[in-house]
């Protein structure tokens, strides 16, 4: 697919991919800038299963959590470039505060995310209820989309 995925397509699609026996795992992000630490979590929590689901957050669930003058990339190139990546198979948008409801519907086999949301994983009660996993990545030193973002801010000419 080389578009974000309806929310219907995605269920339908999850449902194909029980019947046929994969693994799927899901995670979620803004993925404002696309940086290698993105990349390696992906590829690892692709790793985890036969099919690798990212939930973006729209660009307005970007702005209310990170604020107004965010994201820096649109919701449809951001989208543009995970699908691009081979660790991705599908993305779906989400606008919600958190892909709870989301993750409810597609129930993964495994939910990741990064070892910086330890301690809140929306989802996490619905997976495992349904006898999913849900597992924790730690993240590369020193890739942050904000730190990225304030290192090009205070650079000077």
């Amino acid at each position: 697919m080389t578009r974000p995925a309806t929310r219907a397509e995605i269920l339908e699609q999850r449902a194909r991919w029980k019947q046929e026996g994969k693994t799927v795992v899901f995670t979620n992000g803004c993925y404002d800038l696309l940086h290698p630490g993105h990349i390696r979590l992906l590829e690892k929590a692709r790793s985890a299963g036969d099919i690798l689901i990212v939930g973006l957050n729209t660009d307005a669930s970007v702005a209310r959590a990170k604020g107004p003058r965010r994201p820096l990339t649109p919701e449809r190139e951001r989208a543009e470039l995970l699908l691009a990546l081979e660790a991705v198979d599908a993305v779906v948008l989400f606008d919600e505060e958190t892909p709870r409801e989301l993750i409810a519907c597609l129930l993964p086999d495994v939910l990741i995310k990064g070892a910086d949301w330890d301690h809140f994983i929306a989802g996490k009660e619905e997976v495992e209820a349904a006898g999913g996993r849900v597992m924790t990545i730690s993240l590369e030193p020193g890739y942050s989309t904000t730190a990225i973002i304030e290192k090009i801010l205070t650079q000077q000419p």
